[in-house]
């Protein structure tokens, strides 16, 4: 089963690492890439760009509306995510507690739905 696996964490903390924990943890964050990779669970890994440059777009009868964004009131900011293979739920979170970001931040691990055929 696929499992989505988002990664959570202040940018500001991460913008006050200094150079060597940051490079530190880009480094242990591709190792882990690997190990998953190569221990056949890596779908995807990807970071994402700071939020600031983040767009929202919602459709209102017929009118798209794009806005700066996302302005949720939470703490955290989606940095991430990790799609992984996992033969189920124990199995994917246990994948995503080595995530090196889970020791600062928070992994939402999710399921993939699958959309029925008509």
């Amino acid at each position: 089963m696929k499992y989505l696996c988002l990664v959570y964490h202040e940018e500001t903390a991460l913008r006050a690492l200094s150079a060597t924990d940051a490079r530190k943890l880009d480094a242990d964050s591709l190792a882990y890439d690997r190990l998953l990779e190569n221990s056949g669970h890596l779908l995807a890994a990807e970071a994402l760009q700071p939020v600031k440059t983040a767009k929202v777009v919602r459709k209102r009868k017929g009118k798209v509306l794009v806005t700066d964004g996302p302005f949720a009131e939470t703490k955290e900011q989606l940095l991430g995510f990790i799609l992984i293979e996992a033969e189920n739920l124990e199995e994917a979170l246990a994948l995503a507690a080595e995530i090196p970001l889970a020791e600062m931040g928070t992994i939402e691990v999710r399921a993939m739905y699958h959309i029925p055929q008509p």
